[in-house]
């Protein structure tokens, strides 16, 4: 019985629909974990890159030989760099040309930087709805299979005189193993999904409020 009860046999001999339940919820756990692995990485990258910058940016360094490094052929700006050229390069383009005046050249450069802010933050916000999707619907997917099987599984009692626990074990059994992969694909979605909410909502933050710094002093610099 012990054996008849197996994960593995129940799988085997769950109906086709329930299986398909399976598979589906499956795919849905190891594409989130590949999602979740990836996207820890790129975030934790992103924060050590923003906290390197912004210890560099306020060390007092000159503007111009920030932007010069980071111009450099062979370096890849990321997150709060590409920010940072994207005002800088717009105010020097502006700084050039004359009759312009330093409120047109600082709020073109923050126009700039809000355009990458709102890009970088795209890139961020990448298969977050996914993990979003997985974590709300796996349950309900697993619940369908479930109920699909046990429908089945009192369907058969109508061709045994004398049903009994033995009977509707099996079936009962296998349908309820579609419930516990769905909430195993849910629940390290769901996790994911606010931790990594949580993280990108601080990095906007910080986004932001370094777009306002950096427009006082191109401020400053435009009236000097």
């Amino acid at each position: 019985m012990s054996a008849d009860l197996s994960i593995f046999h129940l799988i085997k001999e769950a109906s086709v629909v329930v299986q398909l339940v399976m598979l589906i919820l499956v795919l849905a756990s190891v594409v989130s974990w590949a999602f979740i692995f990836s996207k820890h990485k790129e975030l934790e990258q992103a924060t050590v890159i923003t906290d390197e910058f912004e210890q560099e940016f306020w060390s007092g360094v000159e503007l111009s030989d920030l932007y010069k490094r980071m111009s450099r052929v062979g370096f890849q700006p990321e997150g709060i760099e590409k920010i940072f050229m994207a005002g800088y390069r717009e105010f020097s383009r502006m700084s050039q040309k004359p009759g312009i005046t330093p409120e047109v050249r600082v709020e073109n450069a923050q126009r700039a930087m809000r355009i990458e802010l709102a890009r970088e933050l795209d890139r961020l916000d990448e298969r977050l709805p996914f993990l979003a999707t997985v974590g709300s619907t796996s349950p309900y997917i697993g619940l369908f299979g479930t109920v699909w099987g046990i429908m089945n599984s009192f369907r058969s009692l109508g061709n045994i005189k004398q049903a009994t626990i033995a009977n509707v074990a099996p079936g009962i059994a296998e349908a309820l193993i579609a419930t516990a992969i769905g909430l195993f694909a849910a629940i390290p979605a769901v996790i994911a999904y606010n931790r990594f909410s949580t993280r990108l909502y601080r990095l906007t933050a910080r986004y932001e409020l370094f777009v306002d710094e950096f427009v006082v002093l191109l401020q400053r610099q435009a009236h000097q």
